[in-house]
């Protein structure tokens, strides 16, 4: 008998992916707008085909486009063969189902593809309860759509019977879920509250900032933790801590956050309050910055109003520029010392602005 060959199994295919922008919602923002769509569906996993722009008229409340635009978008998703259109808004349960009737293709809004990016992320459990909670709680109004053989609305003749009986019951188990999942989340915090009772009397520093910032990079140049990096968009969702010490024995608790990004969706805020809360009760904020990214600027607020909404009261926040070695421009150098003369220019990858970094620290943790 024949021996049978050995049959290698291919990997799963990336979904072929178009990108949807509005203008109306951007106006001269859509460009960058739309290529952090397009870095947010490769950390997902997807291939990106090709984007289409609706620039003028706006938002149709049936299907987002307009008519026109979405016989475009159509004869552009059959001609790339595109099984996936992702859509740089936020869209409701009905547009989501009228455009993947009329598109035939899977249809996804920013924040659902996010959440999605969050939950592979996920490796602790806390991280894993937090994303749960919110794709369920950004699940919830959006379960009637989820029914594909209710073509109906709830509600109303014809409608009556096991189908809206199984809605229901979907309802109740998710409100369940999520209230089991907030019940083990406050036990999670609990426990988090004790951890940081005992640091309190340490001084405490926070890396924050926007995503793939170099913020994970910087923190083990600073404390050698060997805490996982990829220049992807949320290599990092879990807070962790480790001591930084000075030869004259100053000790810095410094940790590194997840990153923020321009439109976090409200349900990640609320759910990562927990891991963020690292973050609210740090004696002081280290803000860095992509000093390479020519967006800095919108970056920087982006972070700014994520921080406005999570701390009662501000924290003392001093700039960190990262990736200076990316720069290259000595010139454009030079206008960020003089514009930001405060803040601290330094390179993670090179160790270049370390030391004058980790000084200062240890200043701030001596007269803590």
């Amino acid at each position: 008998m024949k021996p049978r060959a050995h049959v290698v199994p291919r990997p799963p295919r990336s979904e072929r992916a178009l990108l949807v922008g509005h203008a109306g919602r951007y106006g001269a923002d859509l460009p960058r707008s739309l290529d952090e769509l397009r870095r947010l569906a490769d950390t997902a996993g997807a291939r990106v085909l090709g984007e289409l722009v609706q620039r003028r008229g706006a938002v149709h409340p049936p299907t987002f486009l307009g008519k026109g635009k979405l016989a475009e978008l159509k004869e552009l998703a059959e001609e790339r063969e595109a099984d996936l259109v992702v859509f740089n808004d936020d869209l409701t349960p009905s547009q989501v189902r009228n455009l993947e009737k009329e598109l035939g293709a899977k249809v996804v809004d920013r924040s659902e593809l996010i959440l999605d990016i969050f939950a592979r992320r996920a490796r602790t459990r806390e991280s894993r309860l937090q994303v749960e909670l919110a794709q369920l709680q950004y699940q919830l109004p959006r379960l009637t759509g989820m029914w594909k053989h209710l073509e109906r609305q709830a509600g109303g003749i014809g409608t009556r019977g096991p189908g809206e009986t199984q809605l229901e019951t979907d309802r109740r188990f998710v409100r369940e879920r999520i209230a089991r999942l907030k019940h083990a989340l406050e036990g999670v915090e609990r426990e988090r509250e004790t951890q940081r009772r005992r640091r309190r009397e340490r001084f405490r520093a926070a890396l924050v900032g926007y995503t793939n910032a170099g913020k994970s990079t910087l923190f083990n140049a600073l404390t050698r933790a060997g805490v996982f990096v990829e220049d992807r968009l949320f290599a990092t969702l879990d807070a962790t801590t480790r001591q930084m010490v000075s030869p004259a024995r100053e000790l810095v608790l410094l940790t590194d956050t997840v990153g923020f990004i321009r439109k976090l969706p409200h349900h990640l805020v609320a759910s990562f309050h927990s891991t963020l809360a690292e973050a609210v009760e740090a004696d002081l904020l280290l803000h860095v910055v992509d000093a390479a990214d020519p967006d800095l600027q919108r970056q920087m607020e982006a972070v700014e109003g994520v921080l406005e909404e999570l701390l009662a009261e501000p924290r003392p926040t001093v700039l960190v520029f990262n990736k200076l070695d990316r720069v290259g421009d000595e010139d454009a150098v030079a206008g960020l010392a003089a514009r930001f003369p405060d803040a601290f220019l330094v390179s993670a990858r090179t160790g270049a602005g370390l030391d004058a970094l980790r000084g200062f620290l240890f200043e701030r943790s001596a007269a803590h």
